[in-house]
């Protein structure tokens, strides 16, 4: 299964030319397939980096160096943490549901 990258950007709200750009200096990381016309064609994995990606820039605040070092050293705990934090935000906005019910 392949997503482009249209539907990555919309996953993580960011525009397709900063999802390339983040490809490209990546590289090592991400590593989308070309179809035919030469559009990029991300796999799951690369999607799941991508998240990663804007979770330590974007929501962290660390640099696209510190970003890439963090991923390369820790991988596994990264990922932990930003499922968790997918997880509680997942919970606090079914809580909001639940609490406009009442």
């Amino acid at each position: 299964m392949f997503f482009t990258i249209g539907e990555v950007a919309k996953t993580v709200g960011e525009s397709t030319s900063l999802i390339r750009f983040w490809a490209n200096r990546f590289e090592d990381l991400i590593r989308p397939h070309k179809n035919k016309k030469g559009n990029r064609m991300f796999t799951p994995n690369d999607v799941e980096n991508i998240k990663l990606i804007h979770h330590l820039v974007k929501e962290k605040g660390l640099t696209l160096d510190g970003a890439h070092k963090r991923m390369k050293e820790n991988k596994t705990g990264e990922d932990c943490s930003l499922e968790v934090v997918h997880a509680l935000e997942d919970i606090k906005a079914e809580l909001l549901s639940v609490k406009e019910l009442l």
